[in-house]
């Protein structure tokens, strides 16, 4: 989505809450291909205390992608404190990201793979109203994701998945959650929109109202076309007071902590989001390091919490074993990199 003052290019990375990095990293690449990282990174998260406590907390973070396509995990571990647990029993529709959407070419093979790996298989797969198919599963780390068939790719391995697809965001109000992702943040394409009864996976049929909401696709911006489709699917439980999935937590603590989308002309995007009743709570200013990278990063909360991250990216290792950082400030931002210099990004994958 672009407009005279800003553009969003995808989602970034959605980042996951874990106890144990290098062991989650590790099941993530397999499972996921997640094993090329952009930046890694131990430091302090002064930026964030609104969200931990008042306090600053340390952590150690790695961003990591499949580059098949989409989006990456932003793997992410306290330091200075011990994480606590994500509510037992996690609900279809639960406020908050409550699944994340994987991309796939082929579902059955994709649950195949999924079950071989140990992820716990949540649902059979089940076409949906815009005519593709999807199963649910739950990782090692009590973290469920949705595998959907996509096709929205950048390249082609040997790995049954690709990378982020979306989320899944519990809502309590429907066309108040609509308002601020479809006409502030860039998923203005209604794929889907229904009342109707969902079977989760605990096999209960639940009444929701849910909508589908994607970007167009052909995402401008540098590492847009790497990025690819993204889709928000909202869900708004009906007759039933979904728990909340983070209350009385840390932003850092166990489970999908936010959902990052890559932008640029972030102070075009501030103004929009703070017109319509969405300030940002967070807001780094300047360029902020992350490691090997570096960029402008910034918060909002959705009308229930949720934490949507938005970082305009400033610089990024290209092949980091020759020191070759890529300054993007320095390029159009409307244009995409050309393809072979994302795919140089894969000769800093970690194999197993």
């Amino acid at each position: 989505m672009t407009n005279s003052h800003f553009q969003l290019n995808g989602i970034q990375q959605i980042g996951i809450g874990v106890s144990d990095l290098e062991m989650a990293w590790k099941w993530y690449r397999k499972a996921f291909g997640m094993d090329v990282p952009v930046f890694q990174d131990k430091a302090e998260a002064v930026l964030m205390k609104k969200y931990t406590g008042d306090r600053v907390h340390s952590r150690h973070a790695v961003l990591a992608m499949n580059m098949q396509g989409g989006g990456g995990f932003e793997i992410w571990q306290f330091t200075s404190r011990t994480p606590s647990s994500q509510p037992p029993q996690i609900r279809f529709g639960d406020l908050g990201i409550f699944a994340a959407k994987i991309r796939t070419r082929n579902i059955s093979e994709s649950l195949a793979w999924l079950k071989a790996e140990g992820a716990q298989i949540l649902t059979p797969p089940s076409l949906q109203p815009d005519g593709k198919a999807r199963f649910f599963v739950e990782d090692p780390f009590q973290n469920v994701f949705e595998v959907r068939e996509c096709d929205s790719w950048f390249s082609e391995n040997n790995h049954p998945l690709g990378g982020v697809l979306g989320v899944c965001i519990g809502v309590s109000d429907l066309e108040k959650a609509k308002k601020l992702y479809s006409e502030v943040l860039g998923f203005d394409q209604v794929k889907f929109e229904e009342a109707n009864e969902i079977e989760d996976w605990s096999g209960k049929k639940i009444p929701v109202k849910r909508v589908l909401l994607s970007m167009k696709g052909n995402n401008p911006g540098a590492f847009g076309a790497l990025l690819c489709q993204a889709q928000i699917e909202l869900v708004q439980v009906v007759d039933q007071t979904p728990k909340r999935l983070f209350e009385n937590r840390y932003w850092g603590d166990l489970g999908f902590i936010h959902c990052c989308l890559d932008v640029n002309g972030m102070d075009g995007l501030k103004a929009m989001a703070q017109s319509i009743g969405y300030p940002f709570t967070v807001d780094s200013q300047e360029s902020f390091d992350m490691g090997k990278a570096a960029g402008r990063f910034c918060y909002l909360e959705d009308s229930d919490g949720t934490l949507i991250e938005m970082v305009e990216t400033h610089k990024v290792p290209i092949l980091e074993k020759l020191n070759w950082f890529l300054d993007l400030r320095k390029r159009n931002p409307r244009k995409n990199l050309p393809g072979f210099m994302v795919k140089m990004l894969a000769l800093n994958r970690v194999r197993d």
